[in-house]
């Protein structure tokens, strides 16, 4: 008796868990525009939560219809694809349906800036390419998507997604053209993409926290002093080669001279090339190896195993202005 009420409270659980799972995915499809995208919507969304490694359209059919896989996967093909509709609108209304339920739980105490990358085995997929992927961390095929996320002590909730569209798919006409890319989309870095993020949260009127990111948003100076400009306090990484100055101080100017070794000396401008003068590398090649150093007369001497190749009777142009230091076979 124990066990068969045991299976009802389990099948009771099952029930309500569907009936809130449909009655979510109702409320996400409101803004989708049309009604007959609900099924897909649906079915999309069991997909991603089913337990596969695969996420693309066909296995994602097989597992959710498995009675009707064709039907099915020309329907989400059609609806991750091809149909119309706003993914920033789908996110604005789970944001709407969920962060009341996590505000009750605490006040929001931190937005954080991140970027996820979902590894890929072929080169078709819109963004990816090769670059650093979190799940992976190391260099790798994959896609990279930055995201803005809001979070209590208790949870946290991803309010922005976006994927990044490095320049080589931003620059290549004819890839934009074969997976549909719209024309506004451009290359953008993935702190200005962040920081876009931020300002349309502010905008819909999100709590405030903290900002937290990693050194590749922090070493970013324009995304710094966004966050400055728009009010937020942010903790974010940078590396050690970074170098901050509080506000109203500068940089100590160079030292001056002390009057031992050569004055340092600024280029600025570029060369006049009109007092520029041909020579012969055969004829200015020095018979001994050397090499030659601004400001000298002559060459310095080096190793032999160093000597010149000097047969082939380059041209080389001189100037008066100083330039770099040349070594013989340059």
């Amino acid at each position: 008796m124990l066990h068969m009420e045991g299976a009802m409270d389990l099948q009771d659980g099952i029930e309500t868990s569907e009936s809130r799972f449909a009655a979510y995915v109702e409320t996400l499809a409101s803004v989708l525009g049309h009604a007959d995208r609900v099924a897909p919507l649906k079915a999309y969304c069991t997909g991603l939560l089913l337990p596969r490694e695969r996420k693309s359209v066909e296995p994602m059919a097989a597992r959710v219809e498995p009675g009707r896989v064709q039907a099915a996967h020309q329907s989400l093909h059609h609806f991750v694809a091809k149909a119309d509709w706003s993914d920033d609108a789908v996110l604005s209304r789970v944001r709407e349906q969920v962060l009341p339920a996590l505000e009750r739980q605490g006040q929001i105490r931190a937005w954080i800036v991140d970027d996820t990358g979902f590894p890929k085995k072929g080169k078709h997929s819109v963004g990816v390419a090769r670059q650093y992927c979190g799940q992976l961390g190391k260099q790798d095929n994959c896609q990279v998507a930055v995201s803005l996320s809001v979070a209590t002590e208790q949870a946290s909730l991803p309010i922005a997604y976006q994927l990044y569209l490095p320049e080589s798919w931003a620059n290549d006409p004819d890839r934009r053209a074969k997976t549909g890319v719209p024309e506004n989309v451009v290359f953008r870095t993935k702190p200005e993409i962040a920081l876009a993020q931020i300002r349309a949260a502010l905008e819909a009127g999100v709590s405030r926290g903290v900002v937290l990111a990693d050194a590749g948003y922090g070493n970013d100076t324009a995304f710094r002093t966004g966050l400055t400009k728009v009010g937020l306090t942010y903790v974010v990484g940078v590396q050690s080669s970074i170098r901050l100055w509080s506000p109203g101080t500068q940089p100590l100017p160079p030292k001056p001279w002390s009057g031992r070794g050569p004055r340092p000396r600024a280029f600025g401008g570029r060369l006049n090339m009109r007092r520029s003068q041909p020579r012969n590398w055969r004829k200015r090649c020095p018979r001994t190896p050397g090499t030659w150093l601004l400001g000298a007369r002559a060459p310095r001497r080096r190793l032999p195993h160093a000597l010149p190749p000097c047969g082939f009777g380059r041209p080389i142009a001189t100037t008066g202005a100083p330039s770099p230091t040349l070594r013989n076979g340059s």
